[in-house]
């Protein structure tokens, strides 16, 4: 027997091959590759100019141009490439579309604005967001376009659109809280949030809304305030966040519970709470006409619902306030209902894709936001979920009296494997009895939202009672399973924060094994076993330093000590987090760790002798501490000594200002030294970024003076 000859070229050009076999089913990738080019943007080291961006149009141009006159086989791999680019191309043009004034220094004094929201913060402080701002002694051309300021000890009872007139303490959003953290002022950037801040003194009322403003932000609270009203207690509080996405009356300890029992969630504005309220809305359309022969016999009920339904979810969508969930569960129910005037299929891949594309065309910087991640991760696997076992199981092998429970036992697994990885990465914790949780709140939650919406009809003539009864009921067992679940031993697991390279190795792993046809899938195991392999083996760095000097954190056998009881908490609170740690800072600062009086905290790193300084004395301390310390970190608030002492590195004002926050490990005798503002970008305009290069740059080793 003769062997065959193998044949190279038809090797190479398998893939190819394949794709072409793939045709009509390759439009869910799209927004892949546009979500590609847009993490790619958001990655650069630096901020690309007019030339980057001309060099990326022209290249797409010549995509074009070889779509249409090249062969068909390289058809997919064309518009791939050419997704990748324009989802570079639309990161930038969005960026500089955003572009607004941000607050250069700290700023005490007068704050005049218009209020456009009212909400409360991690810290359960009543805040308000202002636009219009106006600012003592600041010209308008450097006056962030709104800014959110912390009310403490406050309980005010301002409308949105009146302007409102305090003393307040505001500063730049800060960025991450460590290396490859959260980037906080990257997100407020994109919301034109040039200033946060907080003021303890009282918030008078300078004017009256003028008549046409803010009339969606004025109706959410007036319609908050009388559910409020009506329903005064923590379930009414959660039923009204649920109904209007207004959740400033939730307790700090009912959104803790949710959080630990995987039911945050239902908080959300999302997929779930869009498609509770248009389909109670279309379904009491369509068979409320349907009950009267004149109109079912002239009219077609479920078109009529579908415009209906389509006019509600726009309302919704804009009393909501419009959050990426949101947008994205209004794309989602347009294309169905729009399918549903043309009598075509609505739910399917091609669907979510659609809505994918519009949302990362007009909002790239929401493939950052765990709210996407989270929301598109449960859609697609959902769909995919049910389109497998649609002919095979839901429509030949169950009796129709199990279809509800299977249904709902289905979509709580299916979208619980899918949103885990994401969850896991963004809040850093695992709810054990989360699919529990949501087996027993689920069903109860259409009941809220259906109760809620009888009782916006019903209010017009007085009769909402009943329905806000219901509702308060509904909202009191989901509450009850809450706290039940999230007092359960071992009910939340803590989860370190994955390093830069896992989460992009799962979601491939998921894209692929979702989007591709035919055995070729089962090769997103090896991507997904690398990830976790990743994820269980991620180091977290041995010392932590805040932008301010004022914390330091450093990794001992009993986790992370912090170097001071108080202050700083929101970066305590992440360093924790992060570390898969779920102490509060006391409970680190208790731990072995740091040693030496509280002006001056000792610490051992690796062999190398720090000394964290502290307090209005911390400057005349440093000659002392330099005498008998490799390392001292001081606060950014004390003047440093100048000259600086020889015989140790100083990490002080100077140097935060151009690193941000700062993570250190010992290697070979040597500090690694990762700053956090390696790279300047557009949303950090005006930060310095680490220069020295005679000191360290990013990555490099700093040798023990």
């Amino acid at each position: 027997m003769v062997a065959r000859p193998v044949n190279v070229l038809n090797m190479l050009l398998w893939p190819l091959h394949a794709l072409a076999e793939a045709r009509g089913l390759l439009f869910a990738w799209v927004p892949v590759f546009l979500g590609c080019g847009i993490a790619a943007w958001f990655a650069l080291p630096f901020e690309p100019g007019l030339a980057f961006y001309g060099l990326c149009a022209g290249m797409v141009l010549v995509l074009i141009l070889l779509h249409r006159f090249g062969p068909e086989l390289w058809h997919p791999p064309l518009v791939a490439l050419a997704c990748v680019l324009v989802g570079m191309l639309a990161a930038g043009v969005r960026a500089h579309l955003a572009a607004a004034p941000m607050l250069e220094q700290r700023y005490y004094g007068a704050v005049q604005g218009r209020v456009i929201n009212i909400d409360r913060s991690q810290s359960d402080a009543l805040r308000i967001t202002l636009d219009q701002v106006v600012l003592q002694d600041l010209p308008p051309a450097k006056t962030p376009l709104n800014v959110r300021i912390s009310l403490h000890s406050q309980d005010v009872k301002f409308n949105p659109g009146q302007v409102v007139l305090l003393t307040a303490s505001l500063a730049a959003p800060e960025g991450p809280a460590e290396p490859g953290g959260f980037d906080f002022r990257r997100m407020a950037y994109f919301q034109q949030l040039g200033a946060v801040g907080y003021t303890r003194s009282p918030v008078l009322l300078w004017a009256e809304a003028a008549p046409g403003t803010q009339i969606i932000n004025r109706l959410r609270t007036d319609l908050t305030r009388a559910m409020i009203a009506a329903v005064p207690s923590e379930a009414g509080a959660f039923a009204t966040g649920a109904m209007t996405g207004d959740r400033s009356a939730i307790s700090l300890d009912t959104v803790q519970a949710l959080r630990d029992s995987n039911l945050a969630h239902l908080l959300a504005i999302s997929g779930m709470n869009m498609a509770f309220i248009t389909g109670f809305v279309f379904a009491l359309l369509r068979y409320g006409l349907a009950l009267i022969p004149p109109v079912a016999l002239r009219v077609n009920s479920k078109k009529v619902a579908a415009v209906a339904a389509f006019a509600v979810a726009l309302f919704y969508l804009l009393l909501s306030g419009a959050n990426v969930a949101t947008v994205r569960a209004f794309l989602m129910v347009c294309v169905m209902l729009g399918a549903v005037l043309l009598d075509r299929r609505g739910l399917t891949m091609r669907s979510v894709a659609l809505a994918g594309v519009i949302l990362l065309l007009a909002q790239p910087e929401s493939l950052l936001e765990p709210g996407f991640q989270l929301s598109f991760a449960a859609t697609v696997v959902l769909i995919a979920g049910f389109s497998a076992l649609d002919r095979q199981i839901l429509r030949e092998k169950l009796p129709r009296w199990l279809m509800p429970v299977f249904t709902l036992v289905l979509t709580s697994v299916l979208a619980g494997l899918a949103t885990a990885p994401f969850a896991a990465a963004t809040f850093n914790r695992f709810t054990d009895y989360g699919l529990l949780a949501n087996l027993l709140t689920v069903p109860m939650m259409s009941v809220l939202m259906a109760a809620g919406a009888m009782a916006a009809l019903l209010a017009p003539i007085g009769l909402a009672g009943p329905a806000l009864w219901v509702m308060e009921q509904a909202g009191a067992w989901i509450l009850f399973v809450a706290h039940w679940v999230a007092k359960l031993e071992g009910a939340v697991t803590p989860i370190v924060q994955p390093g830069p390279m896992v989460m992009p190795l799962i979601t491939f792993a998921g894209v692929w094994a979702v989007l591709w046809r035919g055995q070729a899938r089962w090769a997103a195991v090896a991507p997904l076993v690398l990830g976790l392999a990743l994820w269980a083996t991620t180091t977290r760095p041995s010392l932590l330093i805040s932008s301010d000097g004022a914390l330091v954190g450093v990794m001992g056998e009993q986790g992370r000590a912090l170097s001071v009881a108080r202050g700083a908490g929101f970066t305590a609170e992440n360093w924790l987090q992060d570390d898969g740690d779920l102490a509060v800072q006391t409970e680190a600062y208790a731990r072995a760790g740091f040693s030496g009086s509280n002006g001056a905290r000792a610490f051992d790193l690796g062999g190398w002798r720090g000394v964290a300084l502290s307090g209005k004395a911390a400057g005349e301390a440093l000659v002392a501490a330099c005498a008998q310390a490799d390392l001292v970190v001081m606060p950014a608030a004390v003047i440093p000594v100048v000259p600086k002492p020889k015989g140790c590195i100083v990490i002080d004002r100077t140097m935060l200002d151009q690193t941000g926050s700062l993570a250190l490990s010992v290697q070979d005798g040597r500090l690694l030294v990762q700053p956090t503002r390696a790279a300047q970008r557009i949303w950090m305009a005006g930060k310095p970024i680490w220069q020295d290069r005679s000191l360290a740059k990013p990555g490099a080793l700093l040798a023990r003076q």
